[in-house]
């Protein structure tokens, strides 16, 4: 039966009642091995077809959305001293409530009536601006008048002038009249004496017209005189209309001179009341930082600075606060390779510590126990950690977040991608390849996407 033969006679022959043949012969196992092989080949041929959502998972810490939703610590403005607590740890404040009151520390701040004083400094440099003031009008005032009494002096002087002139042109004319008599005079005295000598005329009549001549000689040379003076009064009151000038310009530039000096110290009297001013209003502004109050409603988390008369330094924090009302988001960190796979509004899982899920990564969908949220905000610069930080607010179509969930505690983010058959990301995990960079719908039409907020 070795089946040798083209002719076979295997099939009339029956091989169970031999009991050497059920010995020797093949069994059937081999079958059902084959046909599970081939049965797990196809199941492992048919999960490596079944879709797979790539994605970029990054661990972070649950934040809140806006910066002034964030712890926060509360400086001193002012050195100061503690005096009083007014809350305690753990205490939900409402905004404007004084938390701690601290007391002075500078002598140049120990006066209790610091600011009425100053107040009064203020009054008394107002009471000099104004009678700086009132001196620049009196001031004014006498400078209009030494302009009309300088005016109304060089038309005195001037109308002098004018009659002088008229004097000396009369003083001129008569001169010349005294010089034509003294002429006259003379040549009657020299025919006089012509006939004296030929016995025609009489020694007295020779007196006579010496006597005349001698007359009009003197008349000749008083009219001389008196048109010198004449000359001399003209050219003393063209000086003193000089001298008028002068003298009043003098006086006037003098006056101007006091006038801008009262003017620089009313100035300097207007910048010394707005200085005690600043200074009254900073002493005013200083005495309410003495009451450090709440910036808004939160709860009193930690006292920095502890105990009664501790000594605060301008700037040291005195106590830590948390907003009452608050928005969570995630902050997560990806690596460089990973930024341009990640969009605003991609969706993004999370699991949170504490609270227990099953996740597979690669089917979202069956998934429990995690949380949905989406990209708010990606940083345009790098952290010092050399990683991206991006800023996950919640998404509001599914479930909400946890009530209980507060900031500080960890998150495992799971920023969803692609979806690509599951081969093809064994294959990607094995050469080390990234992600699908590109949305091939983006790429039929192209739009310009605004940059995103960035997020320091």
């Amino acid at each position: 039966m070795l089946n040798i033969s083209p002719n076979s006679v295997s099939h009339r022959v029956s091989t169970k009642e031999f009991p050497s043949f059920q010995q020797t012969g093949l069994s059937g196992s081999h079958r059902m091995l084959t046909r599970w092989l081939l049965t797990v080949l196809g199941m492992v041929i048919l999960f490596l077809m079944l879709p797979w959502t790539q994605n970029i998972q990054s661990k972070g810490t649950v934040t809140t959305l806006y910066p002034e939703q964030r712890p926060q610590t509360i400086p001193s403005t002012i050195g100061g001293r503690i005096e009083k607590w007014h809350v305690r740890e753990g205490e939900l404040v409402k905004k404007g409530d004084t938390i701690v009151f601290i007391s002075e520390i500078k002598d140049d701040y120990f006066d209790p009536e610091l600011i009425p004083r100053t107040e009064q400094q203020v009054g008394a440099k107002e009471g000099a601006i104004a009678s700086y003031s009132s001196k620049v009008i009196a001031l004014e005032h006498q400078i209009v008048a030494m302009r009309s009494e300088l005016e109304f002096k060089q038309r005195q002087l001037t109308n002098k002038i004018s009659q002088i002139e008229n004097y000396l042109a009369a003083d001129e004319a008569d001169l010349a009249q005294a010089i034509i008599q003294d002429s006259v005079a003379m040549q009657q005295y020299n025919r006089t004496q012509e006939l004296f000598a030929k016995d025609l005329k009489s020694r007295t009549d020779l007196e006579d017209k010496r006597v005349k001549m001698q007359e009009t000689s003197a008349k000749v040379v008083s009219a001389r005189n008196k048109l010198e003076a004449r000359k001399q009064e003209l050219t003393n009151a063209r000086l003193d209309l000089s001298t008028v000038r002068y003298e009043y310009n003098q006086k006037i530039a003098k006056a101007e001179s006091d006038k801008f000096s009262t003017l620089s110290e009313r100035y300097d009297a207007e910048g010394a009341v707005e200085k005690l001013r600043i200074q009254t209003s900073n002493y005013e502004r200083r005495s309410s930082f003495y009451y450090i109050t709440a910036p808004q409603d939160c709860y009193i988390t930690k006292a920095i600075k502890l105990g009664i008369g501790e000594l605060v330094k301008e700037g040291d924090p005195v106590v830590s606060i948390m907003p009452k009302d608050y928005q969570l988001a995630v902050e997560l960190y990806i690596e460089p390779m990973d930024l341009p796979l990640v969009n605003a509004g991609q969706e993004v899982r999370f699991i949170f510590d504490g609270w227990p899920a099953i996740v597979f990564s690669g089917w979202p969908g069956q998934s429990f126990g995690t949380f949905k949220g989406s990209v708010f905000a990606i940083d345009n610069n790098i952290s010092i950690n050399n990683k991206y930080r991006i800023l996950v607010a919640p998404d509001e179509s599914e479930k909400p977040w946890p009530k209980e969930l507060r900031a500080g505690s960890g998150a495992q983010g799971i920023a969803l991608l692609n979806n690509v058959p599951l081969w093809y990301e064994i294959w990607r995990q094995l050469n080390g390849f990234p992600p699908d960079y590109y949305d091939r719908n983006a790429q039929e039409d192209p739009k310009l996407k605004a940059p995103v907020r960035s997020l320091k």
